[in-house]
Protein backbone atom coordinates (compact mmCIF):
# COMPACT_ATOMS: atom_id res chain seq x y z
CA UNK A 1 0.00 0.00 0.00
CA UNK A 2 1.82 3.14 -1.16
CA UNK A 3 0.78 6.59 0.49
CA UNK A 4 0.54 9.69 -1.69
CA UNK A 5 2.98 12.83 -0.46
CA UNK A 6 1.19 16.56 -0.67
CA UNK A 7 2.87 18.19 -3.35
CA UNK A 8 4.46 21.70 -2.03
CA UNK A 9 2.81 24.53 -4.09
CA UNK A 10 5.02 26.48 -6.26
CA UNK A 11 6.37 29.37 -5.23
CA UNK A 12 5.43 31.84 -7.43
CA UNK A 13 1.45 30.32 -7.43
CA UNK A 14 -1.07 33.06 -8.28
CA UNK A 15 -3.22 34.04 -4.96
CA UNK A 16 -6.79 32.62 -4.78
CA UNK A 17 -9.23 35.05 -5.79
CA UNK A 18 -10.30 37.73 -3.70
CA UNK A 19 -7.65 37.57 -0.98
CA UNK A 20 -5.50 40.68 -2.15
CA UNK A 21 -8.56 42.64 -4.67
CA UNK A 22 -10.55 43.04 -1.29
CA UNK A 23 -8.18 44.74 0.53
CA UNK A 24 -7.23 46.93 -2.33
CA UNK A 25 -10.90 47.91 -3.37
CA UNK A 26 -11.14 49.16 0.94
CA UNK A 27 -8.36 51.04 0.73
CA UNK A 28 -9.42 52.40 -2.40
CA UNK A 29 -12.72 53.24 -0.89
CA UNK A 30 -11.42 54.44 2.05
CA UNK A 31 -8.98 57.00 0.42
CA UNK A 32 -12.56 58.16 -1.27
CA UNK A 33 -13.96 58.77 1.48
CA UNK A 34 -10.97 60.66 3.39
CA UNK A 35 -10.97 62.99 0.09
CA UNK A 36 -14.71 63.35 0.11
CA UNK A 37 -14.47 64.42 3.74
CA UNK A 38 -11.78 67.13 3.07
CA UNK A 39 -13.18 68.07 0.18
CA UNK A 40 -16.69 69.17 2.00
CA UNK A 41 -14.66 70.79 5.26
CA UNK A 42 -12.98 73.25 2.90
CA UNK A 43 -16.47 73.92 1.20
CA UNK A 44 -18.22 74.26 4.42
CA UNK A 45 -17.28 77.91 5.09
CA UNK A 46 -18.37 79.01 1.56
CA UNK A 47 -21.72 76.45 2.00
CA UNK A 48 -22.39 78.65 5.10
CA UNK A 49 -21.67 81.85 3.47
CA UNK A 50 -24.00 81.03 0.81
CA UNK A 51 -26.66 79.62 3.15
CA UNK A 52 -26.81 83.20 5.75
CA UNK A 53 -26.37 85.77 2.83
CA UNK A 54 -28.28 83.83 -0.13
CA UNK A 55 -30.36 81.06 0.52
CA UNK A 56 -32.35 82.33 4.04
CA UNK A 57 -32.59 85.95 2.54
CA UNK A 58 -34.15 84.28 -0.29
CA UNK A 59 -36.47 82.11 1.76
CA UNK A 60 -37.29 85.32 3.71
CA UNK A 61 -38.51 87.62 1.55
CA UNK A 62 -40.41 84.85 0.01
CA UNK A 63 -42.23 84.78 3.10
CA UNK A 64 -42.51 88.17 3.82
CA UNK A 65 -43.96 89.29 0.14
CA UNK A 66 -47.31 87.21 1.35
CA UNK A 67 -47.48 89.63 4.70
CA UNK A 68 -47.83 93.33 5.40
CA UNK A 69 -44.81 93.33 7.90
CA UNK A 70 -43.23 96.92 8.47
CA UNK A 71 -39.73 97.20 9.64
CA UNK A 72 -40.54 99.02 12.96
CA UNK A 73 -44.19 98.03 13.98
CA UNK A 74 -45.73 97.05 17.19
CA UNK A 75 -48.35 94.69 15.47
CA UNK A 76 -47.16 91.83 14.29
CA UNK A 77 -46.79 90.74 10.29
CA UNK A 78 -50.20 89.58 9.35
CA UNK A 79 -50.84 87.26 6.18
CA UNK A 80 -51.92 88.83 3.50
CA UNK A 81 -51.74 86.60 0.33
CA UNK A 82 -50.95 88.37 -3.06
CA UNK A 83 -52.46 91.86 -1.94
CA UNK A 84 -48.95 92.67 -2.28
CA UNK A 85 -48.44 91.92 -5.83
CA UNK A 86 -52.32 93.03 -6.60
CA UNK A 87 -50.40 96.41 -5.34
CA UNK A 88 -47.55 96.41 -7.08
CA UNK A 89 -49.04 95.73 -10.74
CA UNK A 90 -52.42 97.70 -10.22
CA UNK A 91 -52.27 100.72 -7.20
CA UNK A 92 -48.75 101.49 -7.79
CA UNK A 93 -47.74 103.84 -10.89
CA UNK A 94 -43.76 103.77 -9.49
CA UNK A 95 -43.44 100.05 -9.71
CA UNK A 96 -44.40 100.21 -13.38
CA UNK A 97 -42.36 103.16 -14.27
CA UNK A 98 -39.83 101.83 -12.31
CA UNK A 99 -40.21 98.23 -14.44
CA UNK A 100 -39.90 100.58 -17.40
CA UNK A 101 -36.96 102.47 -16.29
CA UNK A 102 -34.41 99.04 -15.55
CA UNK A 103 -35.76 97.90 -18.91
CA UNK A 104 -35.16 100.88 -20.81
CA UNK A 105 -31.84 101.18 -19.09
CA UNK A 106 -30.69 97.81 -19.74
CA UNK A 107 -32.10 97.75 -23.56
CA UNK A 108 -29.71 100.73 -23.89
CA UNK A 109 -26.60 99.53 -22.12
CA UNK A 110 -26.50 96.09 -22.83
CA UNK A 111 -25.42 96.62 -26.56
CA UNK A 112 -23.82 99.83 -26.32
CA UNK A 113 -21.16 99.20 -23.67
CA UNK A 114 -20.85 95.67 -25.21
CA UNK A 115 -20.26 96.88 -28.47
CA UNK A 116 -17.91 100.11 -27.33
CA UNK A 117 -15.92 97.80 -24.93
CA UNK A 118 -15.21 95.41 -28.66
CA UNK A 119 -14.56 98.34 -30.35
CA UNK A 120 -11.89 99.55 -27.41
CA UNK A 121 -10.44 95.93 -27.30
CA UNK A 122 -9.91 96.34 -31.08
CA UNK A 123 -8.09 99.33 -30.92
CA UNK A 124 -5.76 98.41 -27.97
CA UNK A 125 -4.63 95.02 -29.29
CA UNK A 126 -2.66 96.99 -32.34
CA UNK A 127 0.68 95.77 -31.97
CA UNK A 128 1.62 100.30 -31.70
CA UNK A 129 3.97 102.18 -29.08
CA UNK A 130 2.13 103.64 -26.15
CA UNK A 131 -0.90 101.04 -26.06
CA UNK A 132 -0.22 99.89 -22.94
CA UNK A 133 -0.99 103.62 -21.64
CA UNK A 134 -4.32 103.83 -22.96
CA UNK A 135 -5.26 100.29 -21.73
CA UNK A 136 -4.95 102.08 -17.87
CA UNK A 137 -6.62 105.42 -18.86
CA UNK A 138 -9.67 103.32 -20.14
CA UNK A 139 -9.28 101.34 -17.48
CA UNK A 140 -9.11 104.15 -14.57
CA UNK A 141 -13.13 104.42 -13.97
CA UNK A 142 -13.62 100.93 -13.28
CA UNK A 143 -11.15 101.05 -10.24
CA UNK A 144 -12.12 104.30 -9.00
CA UNK A 145 -15.29 104.17 -6.62
CA UNK A 146 -18.63 104.12 -7.92
CA UNK A 147 -20.15 106.79 -5.66
CA UNK A 148 -17.21 108.93 -6.10
CA UNK A 149 -17.91 109.04 -9.85
CA UNK A 150 -21.58 109.88 -9.49
CA UNK A 151 -20.48 112.43 -7.56
CA UNK A 152 -18.18 114.26 -9.98
CA UNK A 153 -20.37 113.76 -12.26
CA UNK A 154 -23.39 115.29 -10.58
CA UNK A 155 -21.42 118.30 -10.47
CA UNK A 156 -20.87 118.31 -14.11
CA UNK A 157 -24.08 117.84 -14.79
CA UNK A 158 -25.31 120.95 -13.21
CA UNK A 159 -26.14 123.90 -14.66
CA UNK A 160 -23.50 125.75 -14.71
CA UNK A 161 -21.42 122.72 -15.11
CA UNK A 162 -18.90 121.61 -17.12
CA UNK A 163 -20.46 119.52 -19.41
CA UNK A 164 -22.88 122.63 -20.23
CA UNK A 165 -19.86 124.50 -20.47
CA UNK A 166 -18.16 122.34 -23.02
CA UNK A 167 -21.36 122.48 -25.09
CA UNK A 168 -21.37 126.19 -25.00
CA UNK A 169 -17.89 126.37 -26.32
CA UNK A 170 -18.43 123.82 -29.35
CA UNK A 171 -21.85 125.37 -30.13
CA UNK A 172 -20.26 129.46 -29.81
CA UNK A 173 -23.32 130.00 -26.74
CA UNK A 174 -25.87 129.06 -29.19
CA UNK A 175 -27.05 126.39 -26.87
CA UNK A 176 -26.72 126.82 -23.09
CA UNK A 177 -27.40 123.18 -22.19
CA UNK A 178 -30.20 122.18 -19.23
CA UNK A 179 -30.10 120.68 -15.84
CA UNK A 180 -29.80 117.40 -16.82
CA UNK A 181 -30.22 115.27 -13.76
CA UNK A 182 -33.14 118.09 -12.73
CA UNK A 183 -34.98 117.49 -16.98
CA UNK A 184 -37.02 114.44 -16.54
CA UNK A 185 -36.30 114.10 -20.24
CA UNK A 186 -32.38 113.85 -19.84
CA UNK A 187 -31.93 112.02 -16.20
CA UNK A 188 -32.01 108.73 -17.39
CA UNK A 189 -30.17 109.56 -20.52
CA UNK A 190 -27.20 111.05 -18.39
CA UNK A 191 -27.03 108.38 -16.04
CA UNK A 192 -26.75 105.79 -19.28
CA UNK A 193 -23.91 108.02 -20.05
CA UNK A 194 -21.74 107.61 -16.88
CA UNK A 195 -22.83 104.18 -16.32
CA UNK A 196 -21.59 103.74 -20.20
CA UNK A 197 -18.13 105.44 -19.60
CA UNK A 198 -17.63 103.95 -15.15
CA UNK A 199 -17.91 100.36 -16.76
CA UNK A 200 -16.71 100.41 -20.61
CA UNK A 201 -12.84 99.65 -19.16
CA UNK A 202 -13.65 96.37 -17.16
CA UNK A 203 -15.66 95.03 -20.55
CA UNK A 204 -12.52 96.21 -22.60
CA UNK A 205 -10.32 94.06 -20.79
CA UNK A 206 -12.59 91.22 -21.03
CA UNK A 207 -13.19 91.13 -25.17
CA UNK A 208 -8.79 92.01 -25.16
CA UNK A 209 -8.44 88.41 -23.11
CA UNK A 210 -10.66 86.87 -25.73
CA UNK A 211 -8.73 88.76 -28.83
CA UNK A 212 -5.48 87.32 -27.52
CA UNK A 213 -6.67 83.73 -27.62
CA UNK A 214 -7.07 83.75 -31.32
CA UNK A 215 -4.63 82.49 -32.84
CA UNK A 216 -2.52 84.61 -34.79
CA UNK A 217 -2.15 81.55 -37.86
CA UNK A 218 -5.51 81.72 -38.38
CA UNK A 219 -5.06 85.69 -39.33
CA UNK A 220 -2.12 85.19 -41.85
CA UNK A 221 -4.43 82.33 -43.20
CA UNK A 222 -6.99 84.78 -43.86
CA UNK A 223 -4.79 87.29 -45.11
CA UNK A 224 -3.70 84.94 -47.83
CA UNK A 225 -7.21 84.09 -49.29
CA UNK A 226 -7.15 88.07 -49.76
CA UNK A 227 -9.50 88.59 -46.89
CA UNK A 228 -10.45 91.90 -46.16
CA UNK A 229 -10.34 93.68 -42.43
CA UNK A 230 -14.00 93.24 -42.39
CA UNK A 231 -13.87 89.07 -43.41
CA UNK A 232 -11.25 88.76 -41.03
CA UNK A 233 -13.58 89.84 -38.31
CA UNK A 234 -16.33 88.29 -39.11
CA UNK A 235 -15.14 85.18 -39.93
CA UNK A 236 -12.01 84.95 -38.13
CA UNK A 237 -12.42 87.55 -35.05
CA UNK A 238 -16.28 87.63 -34.22
CA UNK A 239 -16.29 83.24 -34.16
CA UNK A 240 -13.33 82.85 -31.81
CA UNK A 241 -15.09 85.41 -29.05
CA UNK A 242 -18.31 83.61 -28.94
CA UNK A 243 -17.59 82.32 -25.09
CA UNK A 244 -16.20 85.83 -24.33
CA UNK A 245 -19.50 87.49 -25.64
CA UNK A 246 -22.17 85.27 -23.76
CA UNK A 247 -19.91 86.46 -20.47
CA UNK A 248 -19.98 89.74 -21.33
CA UNK A 249 -23.32 90.35 -22.07
CA UNK A 250 -24.26 88.25 -18.68
CA UNK A 251 -22.43 90.89 -16.85
CA UNK A 252 -23.21 93.63 -18.60
CA UNK A 253 -27.52 92.76 -18.05
CA UNK A 254 -26.52 91.79 -13.79
CA UNK A 255 -25.41 94.99 -13.40
CA UNK A 256 -27.67 97.06 -15.82
CA UNK A 257 -30.58 95.31 -14.14
CA UNK A 258 -29.35 96.07 -10.63
CA UNK A 259 -28.59 99.83 -11.50
CA UNK A 260 -29.24 101.64 -7.86
CA UNK A 261 -26.09 103.46 -6.63
CA UNK A 262 -26.04 105.71 -9.26
CA UNK A 263 -29.58 106.77 -8.82
CA UNK A 264 -29.41 106.94 -5.25
CA UNK A 265 -26.76 109.08 -5.31
CA UNK A 266 -27.10 111.31 -8.10
CA UNK A 267 -30.89 111.63 -8.76
CA UNK A 268 -32.91 110.03 -5.49
CA UNK A 269 -35.22 108.70 -8.00
CA UNK A 270 -34.79 111.78 -10.38
CA UNK A 271 -38.09 114.32 -11.11
CA UNK A 272 -41.25 112.21 -11.72
CA UNK A 273 -39.24 108.95 -11.05
CA UNK A 274 -37.86 109.60 -14.18
CA UNK A 275 -34.97 107.24 -12.88
CA UNK A 276 -36.47 105.40 -10.44
CA UNK A 277 -35.39 101.73 -10.73
CA UNK A 278 -36.67 98.27 -9.89
CA UNK A 279 -33.93 98.21 -6.87
CA UNK A 280 -33.96 101.27 -5.83
CA UNK A 281 -38.29 101.48 -5.42
CA UNK A 282 -37.58 98.02 -3.41
CA UNK A 283 -34.82 99.38 -0.86
CA UNK A 284 -36.66 102.83 -1.09
CA UNK A 285 -40.31 100.84 0.52
CA UNK A 286 -38.57 97.92 2.09
CA UNK A 287 -36.23 100.48 4.54
CA UNK A 288 -36.73 104.05 3.82
CA UNK A 289 -40.65 103.50 4.11
CA UNK A 290 -40.38 100.65 6.37
CA UNK A 291 -43.04 98.99 4.07
CA UNK A 292 -40.74 95.78 4.78
CA UNK A 293 -43.07 93.23 3.60
CA UNK A 294 -44.14 95.38 0.05
CA UNK A 295 -40.45 95.95 -0.51
CA UNK A 296 -40.02 91.96 -0.95
CA UNK A 297 -42.63 91.38 -2.96
CA UNK A 298 -41.22 94.17 -5.22
CA UNK A 299 -37.68 92.38 -4.67
CA UNK A 300 -39.17 88.63 -5.37
CA UNK A 301 -40.85 90.25 -8.75
CA UNK A 302 -37.29 91.66 -9.59
CA UNK A 303 -36.15 87.90 -9.14
CA UNK A 304 -38.67 86.65 -11.26
CA UNK A 305 -37.90 88.99 -14.48
CA UNK A 306 -34.18 88.77 -13.99
CA UNK A 307 -34.40 85.17 -14.15
CA UNK A 308 -36.60 85.26 -17.57
CA UNK A 309 -34.20 87.76 -18.86
CA UNK A 310 -31.70 85.33 -18.25
CA UNK A 311 -33.62 81.99 -19.61
CA UNK A 312 -34.09 84.49 -22.88
CA UNK A 313 -30.45 85.32 -23.34
CA UNK A 314 -29.15 81.79 -22.69
CA UNK A 315 -31.38 80.69 -25.22
CA UNK A 316 -30.53 83.23 -27.67
CA UNK A 317 -27.25 82.72 -26.87
CA UNK A 318 -26.60 79.07 -26.95
CA UNK A 319 -24.48 76.79 -29.18
CA UNK A 320 -25.89 76.23 -32.72
CA UNK A 321 -25.66 72.69 -34.39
Amino acid sequence: MTTSASIPAPPHAAPEPGTVEAPRRRRIAAARRSEGRSGLAMATPALLLLLLFLVIPVLLAFGLSFTNARLISPNPPRFVGLDNFVRAFTADPTFLRSTLNTFVFALVIVPVQAGLGLLLAVLVNQKVRGVAMFRVIYFVPVVTSIVVVSILWQFMYEQDGLVNSFINTITFGAWQGTAWLNNPSTALGAIIVLSIWQAVGFHMLIWLSGLQTIPEELYEAARMDGATPWQQFTNVTWPGLRSTMVFVLVTITIAALGLFVQVDVMTQGGPVNSTTTLVYHAVRKGYREQETGYGATISLIFFVLVLIVALVQRFLTREKD
